[in-house]
């Protein structure tokens, strides 16, 4: 039962079966899957797409919360070595995002991903116009790395193609923002291609618009 403002709400039974079938579902892949890390107070929800046969190359800190019809993938037989998918202390991923890495993706502690983000460090590769784009495999594609308390909006897309993608600490990423290139710590980025809308100034203590 909870409190509202002027009276109590009785919680719906079933959410305390969804809670009980989640917690489940995390001791479950906790026990069995072999996880390149898996950290203490962890939530992975029951919907979640995470093969057992990527699992190795999956490694998940401590508090992380995974969100419904999260998909955590890594293409098989490319290469195989070491965790390809980094998610650090206190990350949460927002329901129905999509993170997929070829090579690697980390993304450092408390870094919050709203619904629906996208992120890739490949691409379909599609430089054959006679075979089938889905029977040619995925590009070289790059590494991408997310500092610390950084925000992803709604929506986002952060796809690296080549080299390396950065976004620094506590960087803001605008709801539907589509990301190909680095930017520094303590950035406001948004728009398609992403480009900075602020940054803040540690003598002033504002977030300062960009020119």
């Amino acid at each position: 039962m909870k409190k509202t403002k002027d009276k109590f709400v009785w919680e719906d039974p079933l959410s305390v079966v969804y809670r009980v079938a989640n917690r489940l579902n995390t001791v479950w892949l906790h026990r069995t899957y072999p996880f390149a890390a898996f950290g203490r107070n962890t939530s992975i929800h029951r919907s979640a797409d995470i093969r057992r046969e990527i699992a190795p190359y999956i490694s998940i800190g401590y508090r992380v919360f995974v969100a419904q019809d999260v998909w955590l993938n890594v293409p098989l037989g490319v290469g195989l070595e070491g965790p390809k998918i980094v998610l650090g202390d206190g990350c949460s991923i927002g329901r129905r995002s999509s993170i997929s890495a070829r090579n690697k993706i980390v993304l450092e502690a408390d870094v919050l991903l709203a619904p629906t983000v996208l992120i890739m460090d490949h691409a379909h590769e599609f430089s054959d116009v006679d075979k089938p784009i889905q029977a040619q495999g995925v590009t070289e594609g790059g590494k991408v790395f997310i500092g610390r308390n950084c925000w992803i909006g709604h929506g986002a897309v952060i796809v690296c193609n080549q080299g390396e993608l950065s976004l620094g600490q506590n960087c803001v990423v605008g709801a539907n923002a589509v990301v190909t290139k680095s930017f520094p710590a303590f950035s406001v980025i948004a728009g398609n291609p992403a480009k900075l809308i602020r940054s803040y100034n540690r003598e002033s203590g504002i977030w300062v618009k960009t020119a």
